[in-house]
């Protein structure tokens, strides 16, 4: 049976940039025909945390769907990062303003329902990262989190991190993520069969 996936992009943020790497991706992916799945696709989210929540938290509500994917440029990243947690500490957006999402609070930390090991399961080269960053992917992963948990909302969720994509290593990303979203379906299929909330 097809999952319903909502796979998220952000749109560039610096003007030498002619794309975001995650949004290429997100394209070469939705070029394939040999990927059983129902993909929504939610591409260049505004480089704003608020702004990229509100609509990625709005688009959750009227899909309804299996499982999120939500992703992001690493321009220093060589392999994709699926990212474990993210804070509650970030900055907001491109003026690289430092903002705590609960004023007068100390750091907190959210943690996908997902086992990440064993979306990893026959890939070549990713990446388990703790540290997403402090940027707006880290905004976006903590706001989806924290609303889904809020919202008593099984609906499992990761963050992804694209590396800078060119022909050498487009190829090896891509099938990568595939047998990633693959893995991920399998998950969620066990665990319902299983009468599990948590993947």
């Amino acid at each position: 049976m097809q999952k319903k996936i909502l796979l998220t992009s952000f749109d560039t943020w610096l003007s030498e940039q002619k794309s975001n790497s995650a949004d290429d991706l997100l394209i070469a992916l939705a070029e394939k025909t040999d990927v059983d799945h129902d993909f929504t696709f939610l591409r260049r989210l505004p480089v704003e945390v608020n702004l990229a929540s509100s609509l990625v938290i709005a688009k959750i509500n009227q899909l309804q769907p299996d499982y999120v994917i939500c992703c992001g440029m690493a321009a220093s990243y060589e392999n994709l990062s699926i990212e474990v947690i993210a804070s509650n500490i970030y900055v907001n957006s491109t003026d690289m303003t430092w903002k705590n999402s609960l004023e007068n609070s100390q750091q907190k930390t959210l943690q996908t329902i997902v086992n990440i090991e064993q979306l990893l399961v026959g890939t070549t080269a990713v990446d388990i990262s703790y540290d997403c960053g402090k940027f707006v992917c880290e905004g976006l992963y903590y706001s989806v989190l924290e609303y889904l948990s809020q919202s008593q909302l099984i609906i499992p969720c990761i963050f992804v991190h694209v590396p800078i994509l060119h022909p050498g290593n487009l190829i090896g990303i891509l099938t990568d993520f595939v047998v990633i979203i693959n893995n991920y379906s399998k998950q969620l299929s066990r665990n319902r069969e299983q009468g599990t909330g948590n993947s």
